[in-house]
């Protein structure tokens, strides 16, 4: 390719990935599963409200929640957040060693001349929403043993893991970790990778299919991991999780490239779906019940004003 072509090659790419994503992650019904399933696997000895069917409900309806809010009826709101559902890895060699808190990093991708909007703001989400369930957990043992009423807290518990379940659910579906996330974006295209858009809902919601036709709850929740308590910090753990899934972004292209997710697709595809949606409940359940354990651990003493 000679000097002019490849620079007009990447200023195309440049122009693509100026754009924010507005494409969602897994659908309603993916959502629900996620939510559904990480809720049902809790542990047995984590409070027991959160184990009646009215529970398991409010955490499945509050999957796609993040999702309703991404209308352009209410175009503050869905500019403030979008970001809030992906990440681009491909951005994140250059960025080194990743600051835990939201500001810092978007101090770090302005001085790297990157826009923390475009590159996505998925896992500071993420741990935010897990603190403030790892807070409310902290208030129902504080009120539980002094023989106070739980009721409010509990309501506040279950639409902090439905809040959670959503991103975590983003996670888990690998067109939400990379530039490519609705046609290969990238100059680089060794393996003729569809470059057209429509892979990201094909993949997420028409596969799945209406009531998870293609994808049982059953199938998803045999490949889930047992339960696991989060060692370390949750924010670093998250972060290696996207890993995993950005690991799986190629291959579900190439699944992609032989038709695979056409149809009812074959056994190979069905089984790749369902192992990112056991993931995402498997992760899922793992922090809530961390947020739990954690919940237990003294206070640190406040020291004051903590801002500018």
């Amino acid at each position: 390719m000679n000097s002019t072509l490849l620079r007009a090659s990447s200023l195309l790419l440049i122009a693509a990935l100026s754009l924010p994503q507005t494409v969602f992650a897994w659908g309603s019904v993916g959502h629900r599963m996620i939510n559904r399933l990480a809720e049902s696997a809790l542990p047995k000895d984590m409070p027991t409200f959160l184990r009646t069917p009215a529970a398991l409900d409010d955490v499945e309806y509050l999957g796609p929640e993040p999702d309703r809010w991404r209308s352009p009826s209410e175009p503050e709101l869905n500019n403030a957040q979008a970001p809030e559902h992906f990440l681009d890895m491909e951005y994140l060699a250059q960025l080194g060693p990743l600051p835990h808190e939201r500001f810092q990093y978007e101090k770090l991708a302005l001085l790297h001349g990157l826009d923390p909007a475009h590159v996505g703001l998925q896992p500071w989400q993420t741990d935010e929403v897990w603190e403030r369930l790892k807070a409310a957990f902290r208030s129902y043992r504080d009120l539980s043993a002094a023989h106070k009423n739980t009721a409010p807290v509990q309501q506040a518990i279950l639409f902090y893991i439905g809040w959670l379940g959503h991103y975590v659910g983003d996670g888990s579906q690998p067109l939400h970790t990379t530039v490519n996330y609705n046609g290969w974006a990238l100059v680089a295209n060794p393996n003729h990778f569809s470059r057209q858009p429509g892979i990201h809902s094909l993949f997420e919601t028409t596969f799945v299919g209406p009531d998870g036709a293609n994808i049982p709850s059953a199938d998803v929740a045999a490949k889930m991991t047992p339960v696991h308590f989060v060692q370390g910090d949750v924010f670093d753990a998250y972060i290696r999780y996207l890993h995993a899934t950005s690991a799986d972004v190629e291959p579900l292209y190439l699944l992609d490239k032989h038709g695979a997710f056409d149809g009812k697709g074959n056994p190979e595809s069905r089984a790749f779906v369902e192992q990112r949606l056991a993931d995402g409940a498997s992760m899922l359940r793992d922090l809530v019940y961390t947020a739990w354990v954690r919940s237990a651990d003294p206070v640190p003493q406040f020291s004051g004003h903590s801002g500018v």
